[in-house]
């Protein structure tokens, strides 16, 4: 054989010990049960069907687009062209709700008066009652933001949250007063999982991952505002805060309700005493004590920056 030459291919002799005694293509049975099992089969259903597919590690970037494209084409079937965004805290409820909560705590503390653990309960319940002025104002804030906004083809200015309990609720809460649409973009949490009832059925949405939610909450806003909360609040407030630091987001007007809770919380001229922000990145939020208040911030940020509006 010359140098470097292959052997040319020969037909193969060998036998598979596995082979069948007979030819199992004649045999009617057999065949049809095999018909059956590819019709069956989940290679054969349509990749949209096949839940088992969608919900593998290696699919992850398919479910994430599904999350930013159903959204989105129910805003452009509704013709929803921005909206205000209202965060808040989840045990931040109306009053009455909050006085029942009170009056549990109470009851148990005084079948366990020395128990630190329910006299603690009832501090925090009592403050809770205080707050709960904060969900009749984000339910007033809504009704005025949404009551002149959605009379045309296009809707502007639609209420969106996070679809919870607390402030989110009390948001939606008001502009299903007014008949007005309202958005809820839901994610399923271990104290949180239902939405609440005030949110538009076609306009509420339940969520995998919290970086497709965001991504919804900022892409038409015109405005955001922070009644008070706690990590998630947070969470969505410095994100906010940064975007706009970062000019990673249209300009809007982002208003913190409630300026006594919220100077407790957070010392931001400390922050710029400090050095770490500038004493400009303080002028990138604004106060409110009234809802009234905070739409006319809204209404006025808008006229003076009518192009910044989504």
């Amino acid at each position: 054989m010359p140098k470097n030459s292959k052997p040319k291919p020969t037909l193969s002799t060998k036998v598979c010990s596995s082979l069948p005694d007979t030819t199992l293509g004649d045999d009617v049975a057999l065949v049809a049960e095999n018909m059956e099992a590819i019709l069956s089969s989940p290679s054969y259903s349509l990749a949209q069907d096949d839940r088992r597919l969608l919900e593998k590690t290696e699919m992850r970037g398919v479910r994430m687009l599904l999350e930013l494209s159903k959204p989105e084409l129910a805003f452009l079937k509704y013709a929803i062209t921005s909206t205000v965004i209202i965060f808040g805290g989840t045990q931040i409820v109306e009053r009455t709700a909050a006085e029942r909560r009170l009056s549990e705590a109470r009851r148990n503390l005084q079948a366990a008066p020395a128990d630190a653990r329910l006299k603690r309960e009832v501090e925090r319940y009592q403050k809770l009652l205080e707050r709960s002025r904060y969900y009749d104002a984000a339910r007033e804030f809504a009704r005025l933001v949404s009551i002149d906004n959605q009379c045309d083809d296009r809707r502007d200015f639609v209420v969106v949250t996070g679809g919870g309990p607390g402030i989110m609720e009390a948001a939606n809460r008001g502009a299903f007063d007014v008949g007005c649409q309202s958005i809820g973009l839901n994610i399923k949490l271990p104290a949180e999982q239902q939405p609440n009832p005030f949110i538009t059925p076609e306009l509420c949405f339940q969520f995998k991952y919290f970086a497709l939610r965001k991504f919804h909450f900022i892409l038409r806003a015109a405005a955001v505002v922070l009644f008070p909360g706690g990590f998630g609040t947070l969470d969505e407030m410095f994100e906010t805060l940064t975007l706009r630091q970062t000019h990673r987001m249209q300009p809007v007007p982002i208003i913190l309700f409630g300026r006594e809770y919220w100077s407790k919380v957070i010392n931001f001229q400390q922050m710029a005493d400090e050095g770490v922000i500038s004493d400009e990145h303080l002028n990138l939020f604004t106060w409110a004590e009234t809802p009234e208040d905070a739409w006319r911030q809204i209404v006025e940020f808008h006229e003076r920056n009518p192009a910044t509006k989504v």
